[in-house]
């Protein structure tokens, strides 16, 4: 997801004081079941957060702590997807499903999808079989199709681009995958819906601190309104302000990838923003939140409902209700930039 806010950049360090990272807030969760059945749902080509986010979660199927099920795109390009297939495949994972939407919303290649056709002596650098974009089936029959197979409420959703396909899969009615409207299906089988988007505090721009309609709502506002109206699980925000504040450091870019001659994530990000650029990692925060909400890698707000306005603000009314979103302190942004870090760059498990 493109944003164009100006960036805080922070410095990586280890902090050891433990103790602050376990509040009251930080126990409010239970460690889930392993694996987490996990869909990523993602814009991909419009940032490369997304990339970055997609090798996290790989590398924490490799580990054991999560399972992908499906990767939906609400970027509508065929590319995207084969991009997406390509990353897959270069983990070993290239029969991970993966859906599109046809909305019409951000339809240009991206800067770094076009990685899915670059060639070497003729063959494809990163190998993919999902080049026709009529093999690519839509995105909310993924969705239904992952979720029916899924234990009833197990299944956790990364959402970190535009809320297109969920909404239209709350709208989508009984079929021959299930005979439970989306919303039931929803209802039935996920635990929690862990959401990139919004803002939550404001945001430093030319010395003004001023709200922020963030690029995930814009993009499909009407979406973003059913999806923070009529949810129907647990809901987590991760808003602007948290990704600005958790910058990738570029020499890990630099560094930590060189391991395979071409690596689709480090690519990705030099095709994106070169270094010495320090991406903000705003997708990546709902990914680890999703993995392990019961770590103490944020705080949580109190409980409450996020209204969408009409211009794409977010607001947030504590209360009645099963949203909340993601807090940072100082000694967590250390520990999430470390952990973002060593997981993104974690190579493919054989």
């Amino acid at each position: 997801m493109k944003r164009t806010t100006q960036t805080l950049m922070f410095p990586v360090f280890i902090c050891c004081a433990a103790s602050a990272w376990f509040t009251e807030s930080h126990l409010q969760a239970e460690e889930p079941h392993r694996p987490v059945p996990i869909i990523f749902d993602t814009d991909i080509g419009n940032d490369v957060d997304d990339v970055l986010a997609l090798g996290m979660i790989h590398a924490l199927e490799a580990r054991g702590d999560c399972r992908l099920l499906a990767v939906t795109i609400t970027k509508d390009n065929p590319l995207a997807a084969s991009f997406t297939d390509a990353v897959n495949t270069f983990y070993g994972k290239g029969d991970i499903p993966i859906g599109i939407c046809k909305s019409g919303v951000t339809p240009q290649p991206g800067k770094f999808n076009v990685l899915a056709e670059k060639k070497d002596d003729g063959k494809l650098r990163f190998p993919h079989d999902l080049k026709d974009p009529k093999q690519i089936p839509d995105a909310v029959t993924v969705l239904r199709t992952a979720l029916a197979g899924a234990e009833d409420h197990s299944v956790v959703i990364a959402q970190v681009g535009f809320s297109t396909n969920l909404a239209n899969l709350l709208k989508s009615s009984g079929d021959n995958i299930s005979s439970l409207t989306g919303e039931e299906l929803v209802k039935q089988k996920v635990k929690l819906l862990s959401i990139m988007a919004g803002a939550f505090e404001k945001i430093p721009r030319k010395g003004k601190m001023v709200d922020h309609r963030e690029y995930n709502i814009v993009k499909d506002i009407p979406a973003a309104q059913q999806l923070a109206r009529e949810w129907p699980t647990p809901i987590v925000w991760s808003g602007f302000e948290i990704g600005l504040n958790v910058a990738y450091p570029h020499e890990s870019i630099e560094e930590d990838y060189n391991y395979t001659p071409h690596h689709p994530l480090a690519e990705a990000y030099i095709l994106y923003n070169p270094p010495p650029h320090d991406r903000p990692t705003w997708d990546l925060t709902s990914v680890l939140y999703a993995v392990f909400p019961h770590r103490g890698y944020f705080d949580l707000s109190e409980s409450g409902t996020v209204t969408v306005q009409p211009d794409g603000l977010t607001t947030f009314k504590p209360g009645d209700g099963q949203q909340r979103y993601l807090k940072l302190t100082d000694a967590q942004r250390v520990r999430v930039v470390e952990a973002l870090v060593q997981l993104s760059s974690q190579p493919p498990q054989k």
